[in-house]
This record gives C-alpha cells, structure tokens and sequence, in this order.
C-alpha cells in the first residue's frame, strides 16, 4: 500500500495506517505531489467554441464559457483564449492550482494548431522557435512542427510556455503567416479529442495529479 511504503503524506509528516484526517483542512501528498481532496473542489476540461468569451463576465454581453458548465459551485477560468480560436480550457474553483497553471516560472506547456495562410519555411518555423519580436518583447515557441500542408496554406502545431494575448496569432503573423483558424489542442499532459466543442467533462483525480505533478517544480 502507498502508506506503507512511506509515499504518503499529511501535513508534511509521513501517514500512518489509521490515521484519521480531515480533508477540508489536512494537506495530503502523495510522492510529493498534492492530493486535491478538499470537499467543494471541481475541476471542468471545457472544449472552448468560436464565439465565445473566456472570462466569467464579457461588459458587452457575450456568451462566456461559464455559460456552459454548472453555475454551482462558482468556478474561473485558468488562462484565456481569444474569442476567435477554440480548444481545450479548464475551469476550476481551486486557486492553488490556478495560480501555479498560469504563472510563467512554472513553464506548463499548451499545444496549438493553427492553420495558417502560405506554407512557413522551415526558417520560418526555426523563427518561431528562436523568437519574434513582438510589440510587446520577444516570444518563442517551445517547438514548432508542420502537420500538413497544402497548396496555399498549411497547419502548424506550436507549443508554448507563455500565455500572453493573442501571442500565436501575433507570432505567425510576424512570419508572414496569418492565422486562419486556430485550436488548442492540450493543457500540460491533458488532452482530449472526443470533446466537443462547447461541451465539458470532470477531470478524473489522475488528470488532476498530473496536473499537480507539472506545476510542482520550477519549469
């Protein structure tokens, strides 16, 4: 049993079997890494649409994707899309983990694809990786890779560290490459192809390990 084997933890200090605790304060690890089992927590992989909002309220009247998962317990986005890209989000109450999935010295990785006007040379794409000077400082992606290509466009999947707005938009347009449609495919190790856009699952206790697992060191 992980007990046994000492892998378990609550409140800094190894479990012991039989130990009582209560979830709602204790701080449980296993190998380290968090246990997300305080009462009230929920966790939503939410496949973002065109159209829609990533914010709990949009001034202007538009339909966020809190629209689209329970209202109760109220939970936030982690990170942003641009209204106009679709993909993979996750919303959540828990802050902790929030905190630590949108700070940059943690280095989570998300995947995109973009289908983009013109086919990118492979220096275009050793330019994404090596930086573009934006407006507002360089970025770069972690790595750059066609998926496909046609006669007048191609699909290029980039994965980046940094989530700054519209920042694989503004990068492929730099090169000359602007965005026609763009999809975010994974969040970390989380990924799922079966969703559809504009519905939403729970995250299973693995996913949110993994999840926990990624933010535990620096990146």
């Amino acid at each position: 049993m992980l007990i046994e084997q000492g892998r378990v933890s609550v409140d800094g200090a190894k479990a012991s079997l039989g130990q009582k605790v209560d979830p709602a304060e204790a701080h449980i690890e296993i190998d380290g890494i968090p246990l997300p089992v305080a009462p009230g927590l929920v966790y939503y992989l939410l496949y973002k649409p065109v159209g829609v909002v990533s914010t709990a309220h949009d001034p202007g009247g538009r339909s966020t994707i809190v629209d689209l998962v329970p209202s109760e317990p109220r939970v936030f986005p982690i990170g942003r899309l641009d209204a106009d890209s679709e993909g993979l989000i996750i919303l959540t109450n828990d802050g902790d983990l929030t905190l630590r999935l949108t700070h940059p010295r943690y280095g989570v990785e998300k995947t995109y694809v973009a289908l983009v006007s013109g086919v990118p040379s492979n220096r275009d794409r050793a330019h994404l990786t090596d930086g573009v000077e934006l407006d507002d400082g360089p970025a770069a992606a972690v790595r750059a890779r066609q998926l496909a290509r046609h006669r007048d466009s191609a699909m290029i999947e980039l994965v980046m560290t940094e989530g700054r707005n519209r920042e694989v938009r503004r990068m492929l347009e730099a090169i000359g490459h602007p965005v026609m449609e763009l999809v975010r495919t994974a969040i970390g190790p989380i990924k799922d192809r079966d969703l559809e856009p504009g519905t939403y699952r729970i995250l299973t206790i693995d996913e949110i390990r993994q999840l926990y697992q990624a933010v535990a060191t620096d990146g």
